[in-house]
């Protein structure tokens, strides 16, 4: 079973976008181990908010920028749309 939040992010694409960073860097930068950077932006887990405002800080970016949540349908839900259109 899949552990992946419904938080989702752009760190990786950010790491790139600033002189290719690598996880260790942002890792060093904010204070936390290599493995927490790789488990948030493989999004297996939603930072702090304060961790959050951090990395969008780093980045020069807002929050919202960098971290989105996808509402991911219910599956009772779209058992009762699939119903309801036949």
């Amino acid at each position: 079973m899949s552990s992946k939040t419904n938080v989702k992010n752009k760190i990786r694409y950010y790491r790139f976008m600033n002189g290719e960073m690598t996880q260790q860097e942002l890792a060093d930068k904010l204070g936390v181990s290599r493995q927490t950077v790789i488990a948030i932006e493989n999004e297996k887990y939603s930072p702090t908010l304060d961790l959050a405002f951090q990395i969008a800080e780093i980045f020069n970016q807002p929050l919202e920028e960098i971290f989105y949540y996808q509402r991911l349908k219910s599956r009772r839900r779209s058992e009762k749309n699939e119903s309801c259109s036949l």
